[in-house]
């Protein structure tokens, strides 16, 4: 049984262990000719680390449920997914640090690329430069909406977001991004009676952005998702009475540590930057979430062998992580996106916990299937948290 939010509050403590939480993005995969990208990987220190650990393997929201990042990456942290719902255009807006007024609108956009019969050829338009999206989102900037303000704002490669700023705007409408190739984009709804004008700015939006981008090939079409106002959620310092950062290079990982109240840090491109800016940050917090977002991007790319160099990259940064020896150190990753499936799914993922405090299993390789004999046993996201503050000495006891 899981301890609520409400509790941990009340059992943690502070002290001056430091707690080095990371997120591999989209880690877990599926069986390639035997093996998984986690399997494939030579993984030397990761699989020391696993030697000395206790694992186990976690559902990031629930079995059987195919989580969106949002959702996963808030479990990770504690935070019930199926209370506190995030919608993507919040997490993108609070990513690219756009100050959101509290009755803004903001949706994640993608730049896709559709055929002469409107339909999706590419969700993503090739992944397209960061530099390139600048580009378009200032030919979009123009567009006029009526009564209703427009921003936008590049997030990373092919990902933006529209903020809308007017009155009787609502966050009650789906999304055009049908999530899939070979079919046009959906339309947008009103979920509620509310609705009914933000459907018809976000349409009118669409359209004109459609003419726009029509000699932007392959950026010719724009699918928003996931809108949102801004969330007010209990500050994670507050709640586990830490001192924490954030080391994100993806925006939105970004938006999610900004909205739970972490200081972000910025961090030089590459995973090798990352854990540098760990490293000249370290004696100034006490819990870090530091996340990789390339081995998702590869696995939706359905570039298995790319997801095993990139594993691989990780495992030469471990060595960098250890010196700086911290009190608890948890890996794991937020969902699994396996190369074969070429998007998120349903499947656990690896976690090991290494601290003075652990209890080791017989677990001697950092996979799924070692991890699942692990002594922590299958699991939810949402009690990782509880665990690292006990491996930390971070608790009090419970009652009497």
């Amino acid at each position: 049984m899981k301890a609520s939010l409400e509790i941990i509050e009340k059992l943690s403590i502070s002290n001056a262990s430091k707690i080095v939480l990371i997120v591999i993005d989209g880690i877990g995969g599926l069986p390639v000719n035997g093996a998984t990208e986690l399997e494939k990987a030579h993984t030397p220190n990761l699989d020391a680390l696993a030697r000395d650990a206790i694992c186990g393997i976690i559902d990031p929201v629930g079995r059987g449920i195919t989580p969106g990042s949002g959702p996963a990456n808030l479990a990770l942290l504690g935070y019930d997914p199926f209370r506190f719902i995030i919608e993507r255009g919040a997490l993108s807006a609070a990513g690219v640090g756009f100050d959101m007024q509290p009755s803004d609108i903001a949706v994640r956009m993608n730049f896709a690329t559709i055929d002469k019969e409107g339909k999706i050829v590419d969700r993503r338009a090739g992944r397209i430069s960061t530099a390139k999206n600048r580009e378009l989102c200032k030919l979009l900037e123009g567009i006029s909406l009526d009564d209703v303000e427009l921003f936008l704002r590049t997030e990373k490669e092919h990902r933006a977001v529209v903020i809308f700023r007017g009155e009787e705007l609502s966050e009650e409408l789906s999304g055009s991004d049908p999530q899939a190739t070979a079919v046009p984009p959906q339309p947008l709804a009103a979920l509620s009676a509310s609705a009914g004008k933000t459907v018809k700015v976000a349409n009118s939006f669409i359209d004109r952005a459609k003419e726009r981008l029509k000699s932007s090939y392959p950026a010719n079409m724009v699918l928003l998702r996931g809108f949102a106002k801004y969330p007010q959620l209990p500050q994670f310092n507050d709640i586990y009475k830490l001192h924490a950062a954030a080391i994100a290079l993806y925006p939105m990982y970004r938006g999610i540590a900004r909205i739970v109240g972490m200081e972000i840090l910025r961090a030089a491109e590459g995973i090798a930057g990352e854990f540098q800016t760990l490293k000249e940050n370290f004696q100034s917090h006490d819990f870090f979430y530091l996340h990789i977002k390339d081995t998702d991007s590869a696995g939706e790319d359905g570039n298995f062998d790319q997801k095993v160099k990139i594993i691989e990259e990780i495992d030469k940064q471990i060595p960098i992580l250890m010196e700086l020896n911290p009190d608890v150190v948890a890996i794991t990753g937020d969902h699994s996106t396996p190369a074969i499936l070429k998007r998120h799914s349903w499947h656990p993922v690896p976690i090991l916990i290494h601290s003075t405090w652990v209890r080791p299993d017989s677990v001697r390789q950092f996979s799924e299937n070692a991890c699942s004999m692990g002594g922590l046993g299958r699991f939810g996201a949402v009690e990782v948290m509880s665990l690292l503050l006990a491996h930390a000495l971070k608790t009090a006891k419970y009652l009497a």
